[in-house]
């Protein structure tokens, strides 16, 4: 069914304390009409993980301002292969340069939004990439 809600985990993996910005993006999202989940700060890999399966979601988002980006994408998309999740499209913003998004593509990330993405940018890639439900 075409109508359904894109639905996303947004996620603040690892010890970075700042969400201002994951809200932001949150709430865009849900101004275009997104389903929302977000999971606060401090999160494991596996919690993000788990939660993704419970909350039965289109896009796991990752937002990461420690520098931390390709270890921690890297033990996701891991753990996204392990368990099968291969239809998830993973996404990660926050400050990543520009050199590192080779690395983040070949590992599997679907979207890349550094510092200054515009949500119109976010949004559309969105739903411009999750098939319909």
């Amino acid at each position: 069914m075409a109508d359904k809600k894109i639905r996303v985990l947004l996620a603040k993996p690892g010890l970075d304390g700042h969400d201002r910005g994951a809200k932001v993006v949150a709430h865009a999202m849900r101004e275009a009409g997104m389903e929302v989940i977000y999971t606060g700060l401090h999160q494991t890999v596996q919690s993000i993980v788990n939660q993704a399966v419970q909350e039965d979601v289109d896009v796991i988002g990752l937002s990461i301002m420690s520098g931390a980006h390709i270890p921690i994408c890297k033990k996701l998309m891991g753990m996204i292969k392990e368990q099968g999740l291969d239809n998830k499209l993973v996404v990660v913003g926050g400050v990543i340069p520009n050199r590192d998004f080779p690395v983040l593509k070949e590992i599997g990330v679907g979207g890349i939004f550094p510092g200054g993405a515009y949500f119109d940018e976010i949004v559309g890639f969105l739903q411009g990439n999750v098939p319909d439900r």
